[in-house]
C-alpha cells in the first residue's frame, strides 16, 4: 500500500465501460488509498441506458473517500498546487485522446491532464473507443510517442462486430500505474481477444 502517493483517477464518456471503470477504482483505491475522482462534465452529467450520471459520482465519492472533481474550474489547480503523483484516464474516450494528442482543455478531464503534465508527471491512459483502429488510432499513436504517457494494455473487444474498436484491459490499471510512476509501460501493450 501507497499511502504517500496521490492518484487521480479520471472518467469519461465511454458509459459502457464504467462499472468496469469502477472496479477499477476500487482495485486501485487498495493499492493506493489516496484516490482522487475526476468526471468530465459529460460522465458525470449524462444519463444512459448504462446507469445515471449522479449514480456514478456518488459512487466514486464513496469509493475514494474524496469529493468529485468535475469541472474545469476544479480541475485548474492539480498543476499549480501538484495535487497528484499519477493521473489515471479510464475510460478514455477517443474524443479525449484527440483533445490530449492536439492539446485541447475543455474539460475537467483534459484541463486535469494539462494541469498534471506541467510538473513533467505520467499519466495512464485506458483506451476506450469504436474507433481506435480507425478515427482515433493516429491519436493513440500520437500518444504514445510523447513523454509521460503510458497506456493501459488494449484489445480489440468485438473483432467481428465492431473490427476499429478497442478497449482496455481495466483489470490491468492498477498494474500499469505502478509501472508508470517508476517510468515504464507495461507490456505486453496489445493483447489477444478477451475469452468468450
Amino acid at each position: 500500500m501507497r499511502d504517500d502517493l496521490r492518484v487521480g483517477f479520471a472518467l469519461t464518456g465511454s458509459f459502457c465501460t464504467f462499472e468496469q471503470a469502477l472496479r477499477a477504482m476500487e482495485e486501485t483505491v487498495r493499492e493506493y488509498p489516496n484516490l482522487v475522482p475526476i468526471f468530465s462534465e459529460t460522465a458525470g452529467g449524462t444519463d444512459t441506458r448504462f446507469g445515471r450520471g449522479e449514480d456514478f459520482l456518488q459512487a466514486a465519492a464513496e469509493i475514494c473517500g474524496h469529493g468529485v472533481i468535475d469541472s474545469i474550474r476544479a480541475a485548474e489547480p492539480i498543476g499549480p498546487k501538484k495535487l497528484l503523483d499519477v493521473l489515471v484516464i479510464a475510460p478514455c474516450t477517443g474524443n479525449t485522446l484527440a483533445k490530449l494528442a492536439n492539446g485541447i482543455a475543455d474539460t475537467a478531464v483534459t484541463m486535469a491532464a494539462k494541469a498534471h503534465l506541467r510538473n513533467g508527471r505520467p499519466v495512464v491512459v485506458a483506451v476506450s473507443t469504436n474507433d481506435g483502429l480507425a478515427g482515433a488510432a493516429r491519436n493513440i499513436g500520437e500518444l504514445l510517442c510523447r513523454k509521460h504517457f503510458y497506456f493501459v494494455p488494449f484489445r480489440q473487444d468485438d473483432p467481428e462486430g465492431k473490427p476499429t474498436s478497442l478497449v482496455a484491459d481495466m483489470t490491468k490499471v492498477t498494474e500499469t500505474v505502478t509501472a508508470a510512476l517508476q517510468g515504464r509501460q507495461v507490456q505486453p501493450l496489445l493483447l489477444g481477444p478477451a475469452s468468450r
